[in-house]
């Protein structure tokens, strides 16, 4: 038994239970960067944290230096602003954009544009990207197509998931790892799983879930799934919320558990939720975090709702206070944790929280709030 692991886990469940009860009674807390970004994307390296935004281009964090690099027009040393995903490895960073996949050369230090032949117009919007070191290997999810990157053979593979005639069965939101086997790919109708054992091309290694046969309790006219996210014993799913006058049931959105067998639990408005649309989950110990928003069907438009806590445990939903973050988006867009914060991006900045806290600090007679993670 690895007690070491143990450890940190209890250490990550009680720091969520004191961010929860700093959330419900005091300042948690937190940190601002970036204020005045769109951020759309996290990822962190040994060293460094890179940021995408819609609107300000690629920003790096060197933890040592503390010092923010930031890549764009207005800089000169990108030529997009407009960013929906990042994703990094050793020698490459990658952001993703409307009009096609921008690579970072560490070694070099350029930035260069990898278009798309296949996918129509609509071919080279990058939505998401994974990047699995186990392999060598980049996952990228585009408005059109899945597309395989192998590094080592430096190879793209396009492939197409349509299912039927259901073009938006191939439309990719979004892409998570599941242990060392499975990948999932949300998509605008439905989510598929690919075994990463078998070769890409192997019909049997891919599976996709939708709204039927017992698929997310068959709920709605269609699935959305912006997001996904695996754990050993379920699936969470975070979906989308479109709905009009016309269509009231179309997608109804809302956040999904699966327990990989046959039971499917859906959290929504009726559960405390302030809109049924998901931006983005992310996690730490016994507890989801969501960001919300909700679709108005009279103006068609998203409006961010804040941020929530699920205890995946018991099911309660807790709505964290955004005030006492300092936030002043209610669009909560992207999560990262890294061990001891969880970096929230939002309409309007980028969030860290301090999750991670000593041990020492949390005796009776310290009724403090939380150690600044500055």
């Amino acid at each position: 038994m690895n007690y070491s692991l143990i450890i940190l886990y209890l250490r990550i469940l009680i720091s969520t239970f004191l961010f929860i009860s700093a959330a419900n009674s005091q300042a948690i807390d937190s940190e601002i960067f970036l204020k005045g970004s769109n951020v759309t994307g996290i990822v962190n390296e040994d060293g460094y944290l890179w940021v995408s935004t819609y609107g300000q281009g690629v920003y790096r964090f060197s933890f040592k230096e503390n010092k923010w690099i930031n890549f764009s027009t207005k800089n000169a040393n990108l030529d997009n602003d407009f960013f929906y995903t990042i994703e990094v490895s050793k020698n490459y960073v990658w952001a993703g954009a409307a009009d096609g996949l921008f690579v970072y050369n560490k070694l070099t230090k350029r930035w260069a544009l990898k278009k798309f032949a296949q996918g129509g117009q609509f071919g080279n919007w990058i939505r998401s990207l994974k990047y699995d070191p186990s392999q060598n290997v980049l996952w990228i999810g585009r408005f059109r197509f899945v597309t395989r990157y192998d590094l080592n053979l430096r190879s793209y593979n396009d492939i197409d998931r349509m299912q039927g005639k259901d073009q938006k069965s191939n439309n990719i939101k979004s892409i998570s790892f599941d242990g060392d086997s499975l990948i999932w790919f949300g998509t605008e109708s439905g989510v598929h799983i690919y075994n990463k054992k078998k070769k890409f091309t192997d019909a049997s290694a891919w599976r996709y879930l939708t709204n039927t046969k017992r698929g997310f309790n068959e709920e709605g006219e269609a699935v959305s799934v912006s997001d996904v996210l695996p754990e050993f014993d379920r699936v969470w799913f975070g979906t989308d919320e479109f709905v009009t006058t016309e269509q009231p049931e179309f997608n109804i959105g809302g956040i999904y558990s699966f327990d990989r067998k046959f039971y499917w639990n859906r959290i929504s408005k009726a559960d405390g939720l302030d809109g049924n649309g998901i931006y983005a989950l992310g996690k730490t110990g016994n507890y989801i975090w969501a960001g919300i928003y909700e679709f108005d069907k009279i103006e068609k438009q998203e409006y961010g709702k804040g941020m929530y806590l699920i205890n995946r445990v018991t099911g309660s939903v807790k709505k964290v206070d955004l005030n006492k973050l300092n936030i002043s988006s209610s669009s909560i867009l992207c999560f990262l944790f890294d061990g001891e914060n969880m970096w929230v991006g939002t309409g309007d900045g980028l969030i860290k929280i301090r999750i991670e806290n000593q041990l020492a600090q949390w005796s009776p007679n310290k009724n403090k709030k939380l150690r600044s993670g500055k």
